[in-house]
């Protein structure tokens, strides 16, 4: 049974990579940021992507989504968007004297939510609560949303006029925040090159890009977590980071049960993203940020002078022995 077990897994090892492998045909200096998205999906959970307009999130959604075989649909979150316009609602047919349902674009297997922050709370809530729940009421009727539904949200972090920040218990839905910056020189000049031989990298259809996944892998995949080993001491690692966050002097609330849940699933994750089927130390250090900084609310001493919560979590980080 043992080996059956290992031979999957190296199959969902081997597949992962190749996802991996035809993300990077497109998505050029972004491989922190692929790594984390595939973390998200293969998690099981929802990932907030914050960064400048043109770094490729919408693009990298649209390509993996590509690379496995998943529907994909883009709602662009405006400040006149109503629950309705995501959901879906339901309409007269007059032929059949009956209610039929009109799904919305969450009916699909990844959502991109552009701009979150652009949209009123009423909205941002209703989304929100399909992500916690993996289904939808509309009109007093339980409608199912896609075994491996995913969200990725965007947003902008230096526009703040007209928008609506995401309250610290909604940020908590997402199981990452990813930071999306600049690509490298190297990798922006091989994009240039790419265009002037005309590959435009936003031409997903003379890109290149094969299915390497179906769903029924992606969701195969998510269950040999269970499978990806961590030791006592690690285990008892994580949780002392996490419950760290809760008493140092410069954070007003810390990380609660969900983040710790979070950061075990999302070290396992990372780790058989990466070929193994065990978690390091060096798997929770690489993904706590991510995990764990957008869950953190700062005093008001610490955001007057300036501090930042990576700093925070490296202070905390510091402070704690790293197991062997």
């Amino acid at each position: 049974m043992a080996d059956i077990q290992n031979a999957a897994l190296q199959q969902t090892i081997e597949a992962l990579d190749a996802v991996g492998k035809e993300l990077k045909k497109v998505i050029r200096g972004q491989e922190a940021v692929l790594d984390l998205m595939l973390t998200a999906i293969l998690a099981g959970g929802h990932a907030l992507l914050e960064g400048v307009p043109g770094t490729a999130k919408t693009l990298s959604v649209r390509t993996l989504a590509m690379a496995m075989s998943c529907r994909a649909k883009r709602v662009q979150f405006t400040p006149d968007l109503m629950p309705s316009d995501i959901l879906g609602t339901t309409v007269f047919t007059q032929g059949s004297n009956e209610f039929h349902l009109h799904q919305g674009p969450i009916f699909t297997d990844l959502l991109l939510a552009d701009e979150i922050n652009r949209a009123p709370a009423k909205t941002q809530s209703a989304l929100l609560e399909a992500m916690s729940e993996q289904h939808v009421t509309i009109d007093g009727k339980r409608h199912l949303l896609s075994p491996v539904f995913t969200v990725f949200a965007t947003q902008n972090p230096v526009e703040f006029e007209g928008t609506y920040p995401l309250p610290e218990a909604q940020q908590d839905r997402f199981l990452l925040k990813i930071p999306v910056d600049y690509p490298d020189q190297v990798s922006e000049r091989d994009m240039l090159g790419a265009i002037d031989q005309g590959h435009p990298p936003d031409q997903l259809e003379r890109s290149g890009i094969s299915p390497v996944l179906t769903v029924e892998q992606l969701a195969a995949a998510r269950t040999s977590l269970a499978q990806v080993r961590i030791e006592p001491p690690i285990l008892d690692y994580l949780l002392a980071l996490v419950r760290a966050t809760r008493k140092h002097e410069s954070i007003v609330l810390g990380g609660g049960p969900r983040a710790s849940i979070a950061l075990l699933i999302c070290g396992k994750a990372w780790a058989l993203i990466h070929g193994r089927d065990f978690v390091t130390p060096d798997d929770i250090v690489r993904i706590a940020e991510p995990v764990l900084a957008h869950r953190m609310t700062l005093s008001a001493d610490a955001e007057v002078a300036g501090v930042r919560k990576s700093e925070v979590l490296g202070q905390i980080m510091d402070s704690l022995e790293v197991p062997r």
